[in-house]
């Protein structure tokens, strides 16, 4: 049976027939579509990079960095984010970073990532476009031949910079034809709304480029509304807080507009007090188009084979679930059709 096999909006119950058998999450071939880089960095691989490129932590060891991944919000993880970044100097630091990713991701059943990278952040600390993009392009490169996975990187901008910024650091991918398939918006969400960045996300779209934005994490639902209306993206990071716009719900149902949902982050970041509290049941019911990805794995507690086993301990979800929502990430990819077909393929055990 073909699970979803035309990207139509699933029912509410369960079809008659039989699914695909599903041994475990961590072999169901899936999409990552929300991920960061960046946010894949391991205690133990800063460290190596620390002693690499001869800095000094400011940690004594492994033990007091991992004690600082308690956030009390969204910025209080951003700070350690950002300031963890400073190991990351040379191409082979940013190569080495994204294939310990890929290896990860590949056990947990990815067989298609679009992984976002975080340029400005990077340049902020002297670091050149061609380093950090031609470091993480390089693991890409060789990603079906290594990891049996395609992936495509996504160029996502600062919202709590300015726009100007954001359209310099566009000029210069575009200026040394970077690989990149698509551009987002992250980081601080609270104050700095999509429409903000209307010229970039104009720019981008006049290049060729897809659309995505994270939107309704901690910002409003009409974030959302302005990411999809005045940006014109395409897909939606997180959207959790569309559930409190029952207009917007029906619309994004309507539109089958992708929300790629990260359950471990929404609940380590406090925008949901526990896994329990989490609305992912609530818009699968609703007939939303979501995922489950791992957005910045290393910091938020698992991969996404570890989302959907906390998933399953929490929520007890169906093996039709699961599907769906792994069918639901094949859809939503900027892949080529042709890579879809594949991709529905093996998940429908073809």
């Amino acid at each position: 049976m073909d699970i979803f096999a035309d990207g139509t909006a699933a029912p509410e119950t369960e079809p008659a027939g039989e699914l695909p058998e599903v041994e475990a999450a961590r072999t169901l071939p899936l999409a990552e579509l929300h991920l960061h880089i960046e946010g894949t960095l391991q205690p133990e691989l800063i460290f190596e990079l620390a002693e690499r490129n001869g800095l000094a932590l400011p940690y004594s060891g492994l033990e007091e960095l991992r004690a600082l991944y308690e956030f009390s919000d969204l910025q209080s993880f951003l700070d350690l984010y950002y300031a963890n970044m400073a190991v990351l100097q040379t191409e082979q630091d940013f190569a080495d970073m994204t294939r310990a990713y890929l290896a990860r991701a590949a056990a947990a059943g990815v067989r298609h990532a679009e992984i976002m990278m975080d340029p400005q952040a990077h340049l902020s600390r002297g670091v050149s476009l061609e380093t950090c993009v031609n470091g993480v392009a390089s693991a890409l490169a060789t990603s079906v031949e290594d990891f049996g996975m395609s992936t495509l990187l996504i160029a996502a901008f600062l919202r709590d910079l300015s726009e100007e910024s954001a359209l310099e650091v566009l000029d210069g991918l575009l200026a040394i034809n970077a690989p990149i398939a698509a551009v987002g918006l992250d980081s601080a969400e609270v104050g700095n709304p999509p429409a903000k960045f209307e010229r970039l996300f104009a720019k981008a779209r006049e290049a060729g480029l897809r659309l995505t934005a994270h939107a309704g994490e901690e910002g409003p639902a009409s974030y959302i509304i302005e990411a999809l209306d005045v940006l014109g993206v395409e897909r939606i990071d997180h959207g959790i807080r569309c559930m409190e716009d029952q207009d917007l719900v029906e619309r994004l149902v309507d539109e089958r507009i992708p929300l790629t949902v990260c359950p471990l982050s929404n609940v380590r970041l406090r925008a949901v007090d526990t896994l329990a509290d989490h609305p992912l049941p609530a818009m699968l019911a609703a007939g939303l188009n979501v995922s489950v990805n791992s957005d910045d794995p290393a910091y938020f507690g698992g991969y996404v084979d570890d989302n959907f086993a906390q998933l399953q301990a929490v929520f007890e979800l169906s093996e039709f679930d699961r599907s769906r929502l792994a069918a639901n990430s094949i859809h939503s990819s900027f892949a080529s059709e042709e890579r879809k077909a594949e991709l529905l393929d093996e998940l429908n055990g073809g």
